[in-house]
């Protein structure tokens, strides 16, 4: 019994340390491929960090400071090998949105998301989410991957002074596009040409065989390392070219600039902004970031289970789902302790830590300890990093969220999801929260229809059997008496009917007191409504509820034999003494 509960207690301690459970077996092989797969995330998530903090409008220095929290968390508390907490192109988009690009309200939204998460983990809420449905992600990320990308377009050409909001930045690039700058433009495209090649040889490269010799293989290892590390040898290359430019005295690129150097100090999140006229509240601040509260942390969570998700499906293993609620929510809620903005699980960065092997999350360390090495010694290099070439990384790296396939495929399979996706997709340009809350609106409401309508299939003739394809439940009754009393009692004469209960697996009292009138209106016409597959909760439903004329049969057969009036066909009383056996067991269970 003692060894028992400790076995219970120590599957409970991994649950929620699931380090726990595979640090005991950790070999030297792992190591060595946890060590290559972080070493190849942080080359990638550096110049990433330094991109998406432009796109959520906060210094550079920002996207540094909420790359590695998430690296040592994930170490603890993550359920996937492959996943890796940080800077995304999504959540950096969002910041933006509810941020007015002030450093302070990002790190206070990172801790107020990582909070509502950690509440939602605790209080295992994870079922929310499967109510924002595939099509509303789909519009979503489609349409940010669109907002995002084109509003790259003005460091790749150079333009400044241009809006953020989507339309007024779209009319206002194509106004000023004759002011492009040439050497940025240069460089922006050359960056994105040399970013797709790098890719495609990644991509099709064969794979690497013992047998091959080792100057094959080494070769190979180099090609790899090269093509996987593609951000960080791009950003250095165009930032090489500039500092060349600069001792010149001439620069034709618009640069990063002055990124503050060294580590994040440990402090508190700001709960209140001073400015030059007046103390900006908590209470104030909340108020400003309105609906971002609820759209941050939800977006932040469905991001990061879906990639843990595909990856354990792709890998052969399984995610604790709740569990990674948690490692999300302290994700942010200690990143925003050393000046992190919201993060989330990366798709790009998760495929590279796969594709590299990786074998625990023991990979994030080895990528914790680069971005804090880049922030301790590598800023002042920052300086000479060319913008365009941080939007030709932020572009290439968004454009694969754009998903063109899946309106073809939900046009071949259901036409109708079309609808919350083409909502979501068009109100996200106006604002983020609308869409996503209209296309989920949008989707609930076809849901619903479904329950409250659902599809009924019929047989006609001197006995009508009616069968509900589907469960039936409170708003569907009245439309189901209708369509009976339409069918069989507006009949002249009145026809009896048998309803297949078959498919029906609960019932609740709005249907079996909708129930109990139909059963009243054929007996005052002098016809018979008989059961049919009565499932075991249903039919201790009914039978609890007393209703009169209440007729029951076992098969189908039975039910037509008796309303035929053919001799020898008894329905079952609503006693329990005449329910068949392994219905008596069962009801007394």
């Amino acid at each position: 019994m003692a060894l028992e509960a400790c076995c219970c207690s120590t599957a409970a301690l991994q649950r929620r340390l699931p380090i726990l459970a595979w640090l005991p077996s950790y070999s030297g092989q792992w190591l060595k491929m946890d060590f290559i797969a972080g070493l190849s995330v942080g080359l990638t998530v550096i110049p990433q960090a330094l991109a998406y903090a432009e796109v959520a409008g906060l210094p550079p220095q920002y996207g540094l400071y909420s790359a590695f929290m998430g690296c040592f968390v994930y170490f603890f508390l993550g359920t996937s090998r492959d996943v890796t907490l940080g800077p995304t192109a999504i959540m950096s988009l969002l910041v933006s949105f509810y941020t007015f690009h002030e450093p302070a309200y990002a790190v206070l939204l990172a801790f107020l998301s990582g909070c509502i998460q950690l509440a939602m983990g605790f209080l295992c809420l994870g079922f929310l989410l499967d109510f924002i449905s595939c099509p509303v992600i789909k519009g979503f990320t489609s349409a940010a991957t669109i907002i995002i990308g084109f509003g790259q377009i003005k460091n790749l050409l150079g333009l400044q002074n241009i809006p953020r909001q989507f339309f007024l930045q779209v009319y206002h690039t194509f106004l000023n596009i004759g002011e492009t700058r040439v050497g940025d433009a240069i460089l922006g495209l050359v960056c994105m040409v040399l970013l797709l090649v790098l890719k495609l040889m990644r991509d099709h490269m064969p794979p690497v065989h013992p047998e091959m010799p080792p100057g094959v293989r080494f070769s190979r290892w180099l090609v790899w390392t090269a093509t996987t590390a593609r951000n960080a040898l791009v950003v250095s290359f165009a930032a090489l070219v500039a500092y060349s430019f600069e001792v010149t005295g001439y620069q034709p690129f618009i640069l990063t600039g002055e990124t503050a150097e060294g580590l994040p100090p440990v402090r508190t999140p700001p709960f209140s902004v001073t400015t030059a006229n007046r103390t900006i509240s908590f209470t104030e601040m909340v108020q400003d970031m309105g609906a971002g509260l609820a759209v941050v942390p939800l977006v932040g969570l469905l991001e990061s289970i879906a990639v843990a998700k595909a990856f354990a499906s792709q890998n052969n293993y399984r995610i604790n789902a709740n569990q990674e609620l948690l490692a999300i929510g302290f994700t942010n809620m200690l990143g925003s302790l050393v000046s992190s903005y919201p993060v989330t699980g990366s798709f790009g960065r998760t495929a590279v830590n796969a594709q590299s092997g990786v074998c625990t999350p023991a990979g994030g360390l080895v990528t914790g300890v680069l971005v804090l090495l880049s922030l301790g010694y590598l800023t002042s290099l920052f300086y000479y990093i060319p913008k365009s070439a941080l939007a030709a990384v932020i572009i290439m790296a968004v454009a694969p969220l754009f998903d063109i396939k899946v309106f073809r495929t939900l046009w071949r399979v259901k036409r109708l999801d079309l609808l919350p996706l083409c909502v979501t997709f068009l109100l996200c340009f106006w604002e983020v929260q609308y869409g996503i809350l209209a296309g989920t609106l949008v989707s609930v409401l076809i849901l619903l229809h479904s329950v409250a309508r659902p599809k009924t299939q019929m047989s006609e003739g001197p006995v009508l059997i009616v069968q509900p394809a589907s469960g039936l439940h409170f708003p569907a009754i009245e439309a189901l008496r209708e369509t009976i009393l339409s069918r069989a009692l507006e009949a002249s004469p009145p026809h009896c009917a048998i309803l297949d209960c078959t498919h029906v697996c609960s019932i609740d009292y709005t249907v079996v007191l909708g129930l109990g009138e139909l059963l009243q209106d054929f007996h005052r016409q002098g016809a018979t409504l008989a059961f049919v597959g009565l499932q075991v909760p249903v039919l201790r439903v009914l039978l609890s509820a007393d209703l009169k004329e209440f007729q029951y049969f076992s098969t189908l057969e039975e039910a037509e034999k008796y309303l035929r009036q053919e001799p020898g066909t008894q329905p079952y009383n609503i006693s329990e003494d005449s329910v068949p056996e392994h219905k008596v067991a069962l009801l007394k269970a």
